[in-house]
Parts: C-alpha cells; sequence; structure tokens
C-alpha cells in the first residue's frame, strides 16, 4: 500500500447536526419528543467534542480513586460493567492495529492520527499531542503534557462516555426512568447527572456513522450504521442501538465476532430441491440467509464477510474435488478504498439465497452447507499488505500482531450435511 493510497482511518466525520432536525421532520413527532430531542443532540454536541476536552484538576475533597479516569478504578464500584466492557471490542479499541498505524502518524500527520483517535481514543488524555495552534493556515502540534499512555491503551474507556470535567454521566436509573439532571444522594465523584441520551442510538452515532459529506463508495458512506437503523423498522419499534448490543445495560457491545450474537440475527433455512438427490446427475439444495434481527444491513460494514459454501463428500467425509460452489455477502472494496467490487449486504428484513447446483461425483455420499463468518476479513488483507510493502516502519510488529489477530477470528456459523439420494 503506497502513501498516496487513502487510509481508511481519516474518513470519520461527525454527523451534521442539521441533518438529524431533518430527520426529526419527517418522523412526525409530537412537540415535547422534539424539545427532547433537541435537548438530546445538544447535550450531545457538546459531550462528544473533539478531543473531549481535559478533565483537569479534579475537586477538592475527591480521593485518588475519584479522581482516577483508569476503567480499573471505575471497577473498584462498578464490578460488573468493567468485567463486561474489559471483554469488549471497546477495550481494545487501541489495540496493535490502530497503535501500529499512529506510532508513525503522530508524527508524519497528527491530523490523521486526531482523527483515528477521535473514536478510538477520544480522551484528551489518551493523545500523544495536541493541537496548540493554528495560524496562516499552519498547524502547530505539541507534546501533550497530560497524555497518559497507560489510559491510552484502554481505547474506548469508561471515562470516554461517561466522565466529562470529572463529573459523572450516564442513563436515569431503571427505577426513575424519567429524572434527569443531577443525582448526588451522597454517592462517591459527587454522584452522576442523569441524561436520557445515554439509552438512545443518537449517543453511537458520533463513532457510527460518517456525515453526509463523508468519505462513499459507489453513493455509499463507509460507515453508515446510524443511518441504516433509522431507515430500518426499528426505530418505529423502540429499539435503539442499546437494546440488542447493551441488554439490561450490559458493558458488552457484542457484535458479528460473537457466534451467539451474529446468530439472534440472522435466519438460515435450507430447503432440498428434489431432495438433493441425484436426479439427472445433479446435487441440488437451496440455503436462505435472512436478516431477521439486526437494526442495519447484515453486515454492516466493509471489514467482515460471511462465505456460503457447497461440496461434496465421499463416504468417509472427505471433500471430493471440483464439487465447490460458494457465494459471498459482504460489501468487497478495493484496499485503498477507491473502488467497490461487489456489495451483496442484507437489509432489514430481507434474505439471500444460495442455490448449490452441481453435477453429482460418482462417489458422492453427501452435501455439506456451510456458513463461515470472517469478522475481520478487510483487515487481515490490510495488515497483510502493510507488512509486504514498506508502510508499516517502526509500527511493524504491532501491525504483524494485528494481523495475527485478525486470521483467528473467523469461525463456522452454520453447517448441516444432506445425504444425496441414489
Amino acid at each position: 500500500m503506497t502513501r498516496s493510497t487513502i487510509p481508511w482511518w481519516k474518513l470519520a466525520i461527525p454527523l451534521a447536526a442539521a441533518a438529524v432536525l431533518g430527520l426529526l421532520a419527517v418522523t412526525g413527532e409530537s412537540g415535547k419528543d422534539i424539545a427532547e430531542s433537541e435537548s438530546i443532540r445538544q447535550f450531545l454536541h457538546n459531550h462528544w467534542q473533539t478531543p473531549i476536552p481535559p478533565q483537569g484538576d479534579p475537586p477538592a475533597g475527591f480521593s485518588e480513586l475519584e479522581a482516577s479516569l483508569l476503567p480499573e478504578s471505575c471497577g473498584s464500584c462498578h464490578p460488573q460493567q468493567y468485567r463486561d466492557w474489559r471483554g469488549s471490542l471497546h477495550a481494545r479499541a487501541m489495540g496493535p492495529g490502530v497503535l501500529g498505524q499512529t506510532v508513525v502518524m503522530e508524527r508524519s500527520d497528527p491530523a490523521g492520527a486526531r482523527l483515528c483517535w477521535s473514536c478510538h481514543a477520544p480522551l484528551s488524555e489518551q493523545q500523544p499531542v495536541v493541537l496548540q495552534a493554528s495560524t496562516a493556515g499552519e498547524q502547530l502540534w505539541v507534546n501533550n503534557p497530560d497524555f497518559d499512555p497507560l489510559l491510552q491503551r484502554h481505547g474506548l474507556s469508561c471515562a470516554a462516555c461517561h466522565v466529562r470535567g470529572h463529573r459523572r454521566f450516564g442513563p436515569p436509573r431503571r427505577a426513575a426512568p424519567d429524572e434527569t439532571g443531577a443525582v448526588d444522594e451522597g454517592l462517591p465523584h459527587g454522584g452522576f447527572t442523569a441524561e436520557p441520551a445515554f439509552s438512545r442510538s443518537e449517543f453511537c452515532k458520533e463513532c457510527h456513522q460518517f456525515g453526509p459529506d463523508g468519505y462513499a463508495l459507489n453513493g455509499k458512506l463507509i460507515e453508515n450504521t446510524y443511518q441504516e437503523w433509522l431507515e430500518s423498522g426499528y426505530p418505529a419499534k423502540g429499539v435503539e442501538c442499546q437494546s440488542c448490543h447493551m441488554p439490561q445495560r450490559r458493558h458488552l457491545w457484542r457484535g458479528i465476532h460473537d457466534p451467539q450474537m451474529t446468530r439472534s440475527g440472522v435466519t438460515i433455512t435450507v430447503a432440498e430441491t428434489g431432495g438433493a438427490s441425484s436426479a439427472g446427475g445433479q446435487a441440488e439444495a437451496v440455503l436462505t440467509v435472512t436478516n431477521s434481527g439486526t437494526g442495519h444491513l447484515f453486515p454492516t460494514y466493509l471489514t467482515p464477510r460471511l462465505v456460503i459454501s457447497g461440496r461434496q463428500l465421499d463416504s468417509g467425509g472427505r471433500e471430493i474435488g471440483d464439487t465447490m460452489q460458494q457465494m459471498v455477502i459482504g460489501w468487497e472494496v478495493t484496499l485503498d478504498l477507491r473502488r467497490e467490487i461487489f456489495d451483496t449486504r442484507i437489509p432489514p428484513g430481507e434474505s439471500v439465497v444460495f442455490r448449490y447446483r452441481k453435477i453429482k461425483a460418482p462417489e458422492a455420499h453427501q452435501l455439506l452447507l456451510r456458513v463461515r463468518v470472517e469478522p475481520d476479513y478487510f483487515y487481515e488483507r490490510f495488515f497483510r499488505a502493510l507488512l509486504e510493502g514498506d508502510s508499516a516502519g517502526e509500527g511493524r510488529e504491532l501491525i504483524r500482531e494485528a494481523w495475527e489477530n485478525a486470521r483467528s477470528t473467523p469461525y463456522t456459523l452454520f453447517e448441516e450435511r444432506i445425504t444425496l439420494r441414489y
């Protein structure tokens, strides 16, 4: 990959507030709902600044634990949330792939690095360089005196979502769903401020939605998950991002890397054509994948893909050569993000059909149908290209680790063997 290519990490652009207001106008919301939505929009506008401003000095009387921004400190009083977060991809948002790229970018392209950090490590205290001044079109980047490398490694940490100026923010308590504002009651760190935005999909869009002028291929934004959700039937049902990815307020954020989560989002059925028989010398079957439970395209992003395959097996279960047939579900693009190859992703409620039809081998005994998920398909190819070229630089070992990680994530989602009739 050459330096002239357009790296994916430079493409994040916040969704314009005007677009959100326009969406409200067409949804038929009541005046109360619109006022609440405007309040949420204003809160999120202030909450998701880039970068998130430094926390500053903690209030007088705060203990060392209360003043800490480290997730393990939060875990002292919130052990379940901490355990969930620690096993999530948010905790690994600054994994070796991002670190390996930004270790070079923070000097050669600090503005590009900050775009990466805006979602992967958004706290000012997580960013090694800061923009000190911008005059006459020239930007001056300097070392950040507040930089905490340990905090940076924690990626999208508790504080990134919940702490601003050492004040804690979170959703209203389940026992008081309508509460807003300060909730103290003698709690540590001065209690917290209840904000309904934490329970709304809008809270997630800053990192899961490009703006209308964001980078697109073939007229489709590279990151468009929030808009996909808006255009689905899920908002009308009251199903938010948190409903599926944070059930019971669990800080899990499971997605396509998790087989159980993926199975909950799709329905896979097999129909034998003619009993998958050898009549007419053909082995035939139909496999259908329906996006029955995800509120966005499946998969939503260009990183993963699903490979549906059929192959004939002999009586010993061995694959017979030249009987393979397969189909890919995903958004295939070139590594430089300049060209779309195909897009077979499934909109909510819709299906794709894989029709296996091959001449039956004389020794064939079974037809094996399989759906394999490759969650990091794009990254595996991307990191491999960096290693094969000269772009990895001093981040090479981190990139190699990221490549190995990406290679380890595929799994079998579905498998069925059909006996071929003679």
